[in-house]
């Protein structure tokens, strides 16, 4: 069996492109770095490997952040650099589900599972130890919220887009604070701001997900069509006009 078949790859291809084609999309500044900014990739990206698998929701990722660079015409610095990776580990904590047999849903296997909860929390430990995160370490607190997401509110969809929002935003925040040492009273000032910012993210993540679901649920069941894609039925607009008996 080939590791991709080529309708599959076609359909990463054309999700890559409509990925590439949000983050041109921008609507508002990084606070502390004004020279970089938030797009409609955030609602995107992660949900790639929902759709496809965790390694080619990853790579697909990565291969938007490298074409992203190409097309922006910047040098390659160490901003660039860094933005490369956190979507990814959101794409990679978004598409990993709990096994459907309730035998395994403990927690040993949870944790087993989710891996990429150590991500986080690692984060957590990197912002406390630099001399600026120190003195505004409740704001690392915000990445408690994927561990606990995910060990305990796994069949949310809310949920689980807070923790890939906030998986990506510990990897950045960290980056960033080692990176440009961001001085604490900006990650002070920043705590209602990411809140509010993580949650429309979160939102726009969750509405990723139900958009491509019905879109994927009409062209199966209404156009007859055999997707080698994974989507979640429950997700999707139709099924409030399937018939109930």
């Amino acid at each position: 069996m080939n590791w991709i078949d080529k309708r599959k790859a076609l359909f990463l291809g054309a999700f890559i492109v409509l990925a590439l084609a949000a983050y041109q999309l921008r609507f508002s500044t990084i606070l502390g770095v004004p020279s970089e900014s938030f797009s409609f990739f955030q609602f995107l990206g992660p949900i790639g490997s929902q759709l496809f698998s965790v390694p080619l929701g990853v790579a697909s990722v990565l291969v938007v952040e490298v074409l992203n660079f190409a097309l922006s015409g910047k040098v390659l610095d160490g901003i660039t650099l860094l933005r490369f990776f956190p979507m990814a580990f959101a794409a990679a904590y978004f598409g990993f589900k709990l096994s459907e047999n309730k035998k395994e849903n403990n927690l040993r296997h949870k944790v087993r599972h989710r891996a990429i909860l150590l991500v986080p929390l690692a984060c957590m430990v990197l912002f406390v130890l630099h001399p600026e995160g120190r003195q505004a370490w409740f704001y690392s607190l915000f990445w408690l919220i994927p561990p606990v997401a995910a060990l305990w509110f796994e069949k949310s969809l809310i949920a689980r887009a807070l923790g890939a929002t906030f998986t990506a935003h510990a990897v950045g925040a960290t980056a960033f604070i080692w990176a440009f040492n961001i001085p604490a009273a900006t990650w002070m000032t920043l705590v209602p701001v990411t809140a509010f910012e993580r949650g429309f993210f979160a939102l726009g993540i969750a509405a990723s997900v139900v958009a491509f679901s019905t879109a994927l649920d009409a062209a199966e069941h209404k156009a007859g069509w055999r997707l080698p894609l994974r989507y979640d039925a429950r997700y999707s607009l139709l099924q409030f006009a399937r018939p109930r008996y």
